[in-house]
Order: C-alpha cells, then sequence, then structure tokens
C-alpha cells in the first residue's frame, strides 16, 4: 500500500493528489493507494481516500505502507522516520498556490541534503520516478544515517537557524 497525506494547511495540494490519481490509474504498480486529501478540490478517481483521518489511523496507514509520500511539513513526514521508513516528501509551492510562501520547499531540499534519509520530489516527474523506482532508490541511499535524537535536534535547529538568516 502507498499512503499519501497533503496534511491539514487550508490550501489545495491538487497536484499531489492528481499526479498519485493518474499513477494509480496507469496501474503500472500493483500497490493500492490511500490518500489523506485535505483541503484538495481534486476527487481521486482511482484511489481510496478520505479528507481526513483520525491520528490513530494515520499512524496505522503509515505503519503499514510501503511507501509513504507526505507534503513538506514535518509533523508528516517525521512519523515515517520515526517508523523507519524512507519518505517521499513533496513540498508545497507558493507558485502553485499549495502555501503562502516556499518555505516547506527551503526546508526540506536542505534536510534532504542534510540528513539524506527522504526521498525529495519536487515535481510530477520525480513523484512518479520515486514511485516507480522506490526500492532501488532506498536501496541506494547513503547508509550513514543520523538518527541519535541529540544529533537529529541539533541539525533541526541549524536548519531553522538558517531559514530565519
Amino acid at each position: 500500500m502507498i499512503f499519501v497525506t497533503v496534511g491539514t494547511h487550508e490550501q489545495p495540494f491538487d497536484r499531489l493528489v492528481r499526479c498519485i490519481d493518474r499513477l494509480a490509474e496507469e496501474k503500472i504498480i500493483n500497490d493500492e493507494f490511500v490518500i489523506q486529501t485535505g483541503a484538495c478540490r481534486y476527487i481521486p478517481q482511482f484511489c481510496e481516500y478520505r479528507q481526513f483521518f483520525t491520528y490513530s489511523d494515520m499512524i496505522r496507514f503509515i505503519e503499514n505502507a510501503r511507501i509513504v509520500i507526505t507534503h513538506g511539513g514535518p509533523s508528516s513526514f517525521m512519523p515515517a522516520l520515526e517508523m523507519g521508513k524512507i519518505p517521499v516528501v513533496v513540498p508545497r509551492q507558493k507558485r502553485f498556490g499549495e502555501h503562502i510562501n516556499d518555505h516547506q520547499l527551503d526546508f526540506v531540499k536542505r534536510f534532504a541534503r542534510i540528513q539524506q534519509n527522504i526521498i525529495f520530489a519536487e515535481n510530477d516527474s520525480e513523484i512518479r520516478n520515486a514511485v516507480l523506482h522506490y526500492d532501488e532508490l532506498v536501496k541506494n541511499m547513503p547508509k550513514k544515517f543520523i538518527s541519535h535524537n541529540a544529533e537529529f535536534t541539533k541539525n533541526i535547529e541549524r536548519l531553522a537557524m538558517e531559514l530565519l538568516k
């Protein structure tokens, strides 16, 4: 199963939901898709979806998913990391009306470069590639993940300070 969450932000993230729905329509992979659509206006035609799930349902979906795809909000991709998953993280972008600025884009780019334990996908082509080649991408990732909480927190603080400059 592939679980997708767009979070709870009030601006729609139709671009991600539409891309995932197209992948499901093409039936080029055998996984079922479950999407938490939030404020999206686009209605998936080929995926199971609900606007919102309870927290316990979200955790269950993340635990059971082969692939977790999230927007760039840390509270969405961190649970996947805590469960030992390598999430595909797609930041919302201002130019598409998905957020008020590009802080998710800036944060996720830096996070991916420093932590090296997420798959960063910025556009439809990269999302598609991440889903179709997920196992290979994960297998070829650097093995030196920083998993100690203190070190992780220090890196998050450094990222936040860089963004505030």
